[in-house]
């Protein structure tokens, strides 16, 4: 079992930053893909950043250029650094870790943390 704990989230004025860290509990190197994902209330969960176990990143389109998604593979943290926020990019935000291949491949998801951007 492996379990994501995410932190860093909170208040932030529009044009302000923030930045996630989601702690793994297992070696981070042995997932195929970490990933932080977004959902707002009553709609789907979102993918918002990849990085792939070889540092190869993907963004939304609606984040390109202003997060950043990173990775410590000593202490098994991924974070995603967050810039130029704008209100639109209040919601829950949670980190995702895929492991395992074939029939046992699962995905594991955190806690969420609330980010929210409002003057």
């Amino acid at each position: 079992q492996v379990q994501l704990v995410e932190s860093g989230g909170g208040l932030v004025q529009p044009g302000g930053s923030l930045n996630l860290s989601c702690a793994a509990s297992v070696d981070i190197l042995k997932a195929n893909v970490m990933a932080w994902y977004r959902q707002a209330p009553g709609k789907h969960r979102v993918l918002v950043a990849v990085i792939t176990k070889d540092g190869i990143t993907d963004y939304a389109d609606s984040v390109k250029g202003r997060f950043t998604i990173s990775r410590d593979n000593a202490k098994n943290t991924v974070y995603l650094q967050m810039s130029a926020l704008k209100p639109e990019d209040t919601t829950v935000y949670y980190c995702n870790a895929d492991y395992g291949s074939g029939p046992s491949r699962r995905l594991f998801w955190g806690q969420g943390t609330q980010v929210t951007v409002s003057s």
